[in-house]
C-alpha cells in the first residue's frame, strides 16, 4: 500500500468568533497548514472540505470551493463533506486514499464550523445559560450510557468528573483552547445537571473554528521533507439496526481492530490518544475501545493518572472536546493536528517525550447516541 505522509498542520484558536465566516476561518488554517508544509496553492492537487451546519442553517452549498479559492487552491477536484463529528477525519480518509490510489501527490483537507449563531441551542460556553436546543436528547443518550457504565462496572460520579479535570489541565497550555483555567472534581460536580449524571462542566462547549492539514504521497514527502507518516486511516460505519448494549459502542471496537491491524502495531504501542469526548463517559468508553484497558476499567485508568501528561498514555493532551472546544466540522482534524504536533515535538508545555505512535479516534453519532460511523488514525513520526 502506497504510504501517506502529513506535510503540513494548521489551526486557529477555537472559540466565539462572532464577525468571521466559515469561509475565512477555513482559509486561515488552510493557509497555515500550507505554509507550514512550504507548498504552494498551485502545488495542491485535490481538496476535501469538511463541515455540517453550513448549508442547514445558512443554506451555502460548495463552501469547500469558496474556502480554497480564498488561498488559490482552485481547478482542481474538490469535495464537500458531511459526516456528523467524523466530517473532518472522514475528509481525511478521502484524502489519504485519493493519495494511496494515485489520483493525487498533494492534498489539503480543511474542516470549518460556525456554531455560535442563533439558530442552534446545543450548549454554550457563556458564563450562567444553558441553551439547550428543543427536544434535543443528545446529553440525555450519553448520561443513559454513564449510568449503564456506572451500574455494570461500578464506575463513579469521581471518575467521570475527573475526565473534564484531568482534559482541562491539559488544555491550559493550549493556546488554540475555548477553556484554559482549571477547575476542581468539586467545581465539576458541582455544575449544573444536564442529564444525570453528566453535568455541565462534563459537556463540551460551543465552537467556532478550523484546522487543515496537508498530506503528501511518498515522492512529495521526500520532495519537501515531511516526517509525520500516516500509519493507519480507517472509516467505519455502524450497525442497522444499532447494537443495544449501552456500556460499548460495536463500531469502535471495529475501527479500533482495524487501525492496529493495518499499522501492524497493537495498544501497547500507543503513546498518545485524542478521542471524542464530547462528554465525560465519551473519553472511558473509547479508551476501553481502543485497548488502552479491559472494558468496565476505563474510569480506574482516569483515576490512577494513566491517562494523565505524564502518565503511561496520555489522553485528549490538547484538552480534547471538553476543553478545546467542539466545532463539528473541524474538531476531528484539529485532533490530527494535536496528534501531528505532538509527534513532531512542537506542543511546549504539554508535549509528550519520545512519542512514535498517536492515535486520532472519532464518532459521529445520531441523537439517540447510537455510533453511526467512527474513524480511528494512527500516525507516526517515521520512527516506528
Amino acid at each position: 500500500m502506497a504510504e501517506v505522509w502529513i506535510g503540513g498542520a494548521g489551526i486557529i484558536p477555537f472559540g466565539e468568533h462572532a464577525t468571521r465566516s466559515i469561509v475565512s476561518m477555513g482559509a486561515e488554517a488552510a493557509r497555515m497548514a500550507l505554509r507550514d508544509a512550504g507548498v504552494p496553492p498551485r502545488e495542491v492537487q485535490a481538496g476535501f472540505f469538511a463541515n455540517v451546519l453550513a448549508q442547514r442553517l445558512f443554506g451555502d452549498i460548495t463552501v469547500g470551493q469558496n474556502v480554497l479559492s480564498e488561498v488559490g487552491v482552485c481547478g482542481l477536484p474538490i469535495v464537500n463533506v458531511e459526516n456528523a463529528c467524523t466530517s473532518g477525519s472522514t475528509a481525511f480518509f478521502l484524502a489519504v486514499n485519493a493519495i494511496r490510489s494515485g489520483q493525487a501527490d498533494i492534498a489539503i483537507v480543511v474542516g470549518a464550523e460556525k456554531m455560535h449563531v442563533p439558530q442552534l441551542g446545543l450548549l454554550n460556553p457563556g458564563e450562567t445559560a444553558i441553551d439547550t436546543l428543543l427536544g434535543s436528547v443528545v446529553p440525555a443518550s450519553f448520561a443513559l450510557r454513564a449510568q449503564r457504565h456506572m451500574h455494570e462496572y461500578g464506575t463513579t460520579a469521581h471518575q467521570l468528573a475527573m475526565v473534564s479535570v484531568k482534559n482541562r489541565r491539559h488544555a491550559e497550555h493550549n493556546p488554540v483552547a475555548v477553556f484554559r483555567k482549571p477547575i476542581t472534581v468539586e467545581q465539576v460536580l458541582a455544575s449544573p445537571m444536564i442529564a444525570d449524571p453528566l453535568t455541565r462542566l462534563q459537556s463540551c462547549p460551543n465552537a467556532d473554528g478550523a484546522a487543515a492539514l496537508v498530506l503528501f504521497s511518498e515522492k512529495a514527502a521526500r520532495r519537501y521533507g515531511a516526517k509525520i507518516r500516516v500509519a493507519s486511516a480507517i472509516l467505519c460505519t455502524g450497525m442497522y439496526p444499532p447494537q443495544p448494549d449501552l456500556a460499548r459502542w460495536e463500531t469502535d471496537y471495529r475501527g479500533a481492530h482495524l487501525a492496529y491491524e493495518e499499522a501492524g502495531i497493537g495498544p501497547e504501542d500507543i503513546n498518545l490518544v485524542e478521542c471524542h469526548d464530547a462528554f465525560s463517559i465519551g473519553e472511558i468508553l473509547h479508551c476501553e475501545a481502543l485497548g488502552l484497558c479491559a472494558p468496565g476499567e476505563g474510569g480506574r485508568l482516569v483515576e490512577d493518572g494513566v491517562t494523565a501528561l505524564g502518565g503511561r498514555v496520555p489522553v485528549n493532551p490538547s484538552g480534547g472536546l471538553l476543553s478545546r472546544g467542539h466545532p463539528l466540522g473541524a474538531t476531528a482534524v484539529a485532533q490530527l493536528v494535536e496528534v501531528t504536533h505532538q509527534l513532531r515535538g512542537q506542543t511546549g508545555l504539554r508535549q509528550i517525550e519520545n512519542a512514535r505512535f498517536g492515535i486520532a479516534q472519532c464518532m459521529g453519532a445520531d441523537k439517540d447516541g447510537d455510533a453511526k460511523s467512527c474513524t480511528v488514525a494512527i500516525l507516526s513520526n517515521g520512527k516506528g
